[in-house]
């Protein structure tokens, strides 16, 4: 465009690709007002006009306001300020379109209800915060009053679930078990069960530090019974009971025997609930973490042995 040179509307529409009716707006709305008129009164534009027109044609395209853009012209504000308004806003857009779309793959999955689509949109726009508020308020009704572990409650609290800005269809699927669980009046009546046991044994001065290491003895030993074939009520399955019951006695610092095996069933059973387990499988399925490997068949293998 020559500089000096002055164009109708129509020129200019063909020369920028806007339609003249948008061009038009502009002009009506002394967004981009014209140079001068014809001496038929039509408007002319020169090429300071085309600049801005192009300039209002980008920033209507990166979806800014038609007063934001007016504020800008006239230098009420920097195009920096608004660019990085405006970032912040399709942050979070982004966001949302990428959880309405790990939903809609999750409901796909599932074959969700209606009423199941409903629960599930609603808790994948939960904020971090409120996400982490459904599972702390999970676990200060289940630790209440009670003298847990001082380890145990301190991971439970740090291990809360993290939605990241993306995510799969299995993690919010994982997100909207895990507050389903939390929310079953049957799971926290069981794990309150579980921390009120372990509060009386912490009481009694119970030991507590052989637990790692027995559970790699159970998951050994059960494993090789369960991979043989040995049902946990035959008598096959004697000879792994005494090996674990004596390793159990050994670490609790017991003698073995009827009494002793009884307790330490009643311990067991107390802590099998399969739910526990999926409780912390679904917080690695929403923080990305390895899911660790479930070992809930071989201790309902080493229950059932030890109930015969």
């Amino acid at each position: 465009m020559d500089g000096d040179t002055l164009y109708t509307i129509g020129e200019l529409a063909r020369r920028t690709g806007l339609p003249v009716r948008t061009i038009r707006f502009y002009s009506d709305s002394g967004v981009v007002p014209p140079t001068d008129r014809s001496p038929a009164g039509y408007r002319l534009y020169d090429i300071a006009a085309a600049t801005r027109l192009d300039l209002v044609r980008t920033l209507r395209d990166l979806g800014i306001d038609l007063d934001t853009v007016r504020r800008v012209l006239t230098r009420e504000v920097t195009v920096g300020d608004v660019a990085a308004a405006h970032a912040e806003a399709l942050d979070v857009q982004i966001r949302t379109l990428r959880l309405r779309r790990a939903v809609l793959r999750a409901v796909a999955k599932r074959g969700s209800a209606p009423e199941e689509v409903q629960l599930m949109h609603k808790l994948a726009k939960l904020s971090d915060e409120e996400r982490n508020r459904i599972i702390t308020g999970f676990i200060d009704e289940t630790f209440a009053g009670l003298e847990v572990n001082p380890a145990f409650a301190a991971k439970m609290r740090a291990t809360l679930p993290e939605l990241p800005d993306d995510p799969s269809p299995e993690q919010v699927d994982a997100w909207v078990e895990l507050a389903e669980l939390v929310g079953d009046p049957g799971f926290r009546a069981s794990v309150r069960r579980m921390a009120e046991f372990q509060a009386e044994e912490s009481a009694r001065g119970a030991a507590q530090e052989g637990w790692p290491g027995l559970t790699e003895i159970t998951v050994e030993k059960a494993s090789a019974a369960i991979a043989a074939g040995i049902d946990p009520v035959s008598d096959a399955a004697r000879p792994v009971v005494d090996d674990l019951a004596a390793a159990y006695a050994d670490a609790f610092g017991e003698q073995d025997g009827p009494e002793f095996r009884a307790r330490l069933l009643h311990r067991l059973e107390v802590g099998s609930d399969r739910r526990a387990e999926r409780y912390w499988q679904l917080l690695a399925v929403i923080n990305g973490w390895p899911v660790p490997p479930s070992l809930v068949p071989v201790f309902e293998w080493f229950i059932a042995a030890l109930r015969r």
